[in-house]
């Protein structure tokens, strides 16, 4: 660490309450600014100079401003252990290989942290925890291009990686300084065409006035704009938070004053702790982002309805989409929208064989990821399990409620639309700040408390959700469906397209239980085909069976 650092930052701390790492890491997403303007007005034609400069910077990161040593020995091993898999294993099961070493390296971060329990401190775990993604995601795009165009699905076939890259190229992409310690992670192409410049290639047919503006000889666009928008927009993001963590945090939510506030007011306050929480990663995101924004890798093409340039690449979060959102899909898919995207690429479609659809085992699988990504707080698991049934009730209410507040043909709302509207609204922002308060609590004993003082309600509202989904009263309203929508709309049933988790939560799991028993059955009549002895198992044998292929207790 560089001599007296330290001084302007135990000042701020003292004026702000933040800890010294804290507004050091602050300081570097505000760094990145300036320092990604330098990287853009590096000629286009020197990449190894941008690569060099990158490095350089991060290295100043690591240790000049965090003394993070041992950091640099951690991104080193997971890096070259990545690199050497996927060079040295030409096998199918290499990317699993490089899965299990960066999962289970990331795993020893993440324990070391939690034993540490000084969260203040600013650690290499998140940073490790940007580059496993982008690493794991390495090395399937190696593989992929091993393969022949034909086995390839569109995504596979652009991310493919044909050629290895040479070492340079990889350090950059792995240190790259915008993203470093909070993201967002990217796929190597994405890099691979911003550092080449072929990403800001106009496509043929473009209007020329409607062809981004670039300075002198620079292929890379403007995005100053841009990218001061979402410096602005995170630093007010990040003033909120301080603002509203001193008045709503873990403290007040464990303490005994807390009890003496009526029940509405400890649910409001639960949603507040929730929404402090999450100021903080809108600020973090959105300064990120905004630094890969002026650098020039945000850059996603020209929208062809509006000929405006977009700059959304790397977008992580949608914070209006989060507030505002009226279900659990809507929530979910706004949150940590990279993460969303590496768990469907790279998890949860690879798990699936080629030509059937992503099954209960893609779902576990990406739940299991996901989970472990994470780290192993008890929270954390609370919190997933807990989600996985809010989807379920969701879900329901999507597919038999909802339509009754439709025209019959599904089309448009009706004039009672808005009252679903806020209904839903308000159940899903009340069961989120319930779901997601182990998540910002970690321990097991402080989640399980706070869930007791405000009474288990979403516990309770999702257990008497299911128990009506699951009793008669769910046979009639699909009668009552069909009556009032038939002919125009009768296939009640499929009015919902879940599609793949997020977050790696199951959309399903009662689907999933569903699809574990078909494959037993099918196990079963396969062996019987095969002049086996087999039988369907029944009772206790039959939940032990779909238990084992599930991966938990049902």
């Amino acid at each position: 660490m560089l001599p007296y650092i330290d001084i302007p930052f135990e000042y701020g701390a003292g004026a702000t309450g933040a800890s010294i790492d804290e507004l050091k890491l602050i300081s570097s997403f505000l760094l990145s600014y300036p320092l990604a303007g330098l990287l853009k007005r590096i000629p286009d034609s020197k990449a190894y100079q941008k690569n060099l400069f990158i490095i350089a910077v991060s290295l100043f990161y690591l240790v000049g401003l965090f003394d993070l040593w041992s950091g640099i020995r951690t991104l080193l091993i997971s890096s070259v252990g990545a690199y050497v898999i996927a060079a040295y294993i030409e096998s199918p099961f290499m990317p699993w290989i490089g899965f299990v070493f960066l999962m289970g390296h990331m795993s020893v971060s993440h324990v070391y942290r939690q034993f540490a329990a000084s969260p203040e401190k600013v650690d290499i775990t998140g940073a490790q925890m940007v580059l496993v993604m982008k690493l794991t995601a390495f090395c399937w795009n190696v593989q992929d291009g091993r393969l022949p165009d034909k086995d390839l699905a569109d995504v596979q076939r652009e991310r493919a990686i044909r050629q290895l890259p040479d070492l340079l190229d990889y350090a950059g992409y792995v240190l790259f300084f915008p993203a470093l310690f909070a993201g967002p992670a990217f796929d190597y192409v994405d890099y691979r065409s911003w550092i080449e410049t072929s990403m800001f290639t106009i496509p043929p047919g473009t209007d020329p006035s409607q062809a981004p503006r670039t300075r002198k000889k620079r292929k890379i666009p403007r995005s100053g704009t841009p990218a001061a928008m979402k410096a602005i927009t995170g630093l007010a993001w990040i003033f909120l938070f301080l603002k509203f963590s001193a008045w709503y945090n873990i403290d007040l939510v464990l303490g005994a004053q807390y009890m003496q506030y009526s029940f509405l007011r400890r649910v409001w306050i639960l949603e507040m702790l929730g929404f402090s929480t999450r100021l903080k990663y809108y600020g973090v995101w959105s300064l990120t982002e905004g630094a890969c924004i002026l650098s020039g890798l945000g850059y996603k093409g020209i929208d062809p309805k509006t000929g405006r340039v977009q700059w959304n690449r790397l977008q992580n979060v949608n914070p209006w989409g989060i507030e505002s959102a009226q279900n659990s899909r809507a929530y979910l898919e706004n949150w940590n929208m990279n993460t969303n995207a590496w768990l469907r690429n790279y998890m949860y479609l690879r798990v699936t064989p080629k030509g059937k659809k992503p099954g209960f085992r893609a779902s576990l699988a990406t739940f299991v990821t996901s989970a472990f990504w994470h780290g192993f707080y008890p929270g954390y698991y609370l919190s997933f399990v807990l989600a996985a049934f809010v989807q379920t009730t969701a879900k329901n209410a999507r597919r038999y409620i909802r339509p009754f507040f439709l025209t019959p043909d599904g089309q448009r709302p009706t004039p009672a639309k808005r009252y679903y509207d806020l209904a839903t609204y308000l159940a899903t922002q009340s069961v989120f700040c319930f779901t997601t308060a182990p998540f910002v609590l970690l321990t097991f004993s402080g989640s399980l408390l706070v869930w007791a003082r405000v009474y288990f309600y979403a516990v309770l509202m999702i257990a008497a959700s299911m128990a009506f989904f699951a009793s008669p009263a769910k046979d009639w309203l699909v009668r009552e469906l069909d009556k009032r929508n038939h002919p125009a709309l009768t296939k009640t049933r499929s009015q919902e397209t879940l599609g793949s988790p997020l977050l790696g939560l199951p959309n399903d799991p009662g689907r999933d239980v569903d699809e574990a028993v078909r494959e037993v059955r099918e196990e079963v009549e396969t062996r019987r085909r095969r002049g086996g002895s087999a039988t369907m198992p029944k009772g206790e044998e039959l939940k032990e069976r779909v238990e084992a292929k599930l991966g938990r207790e049902l």
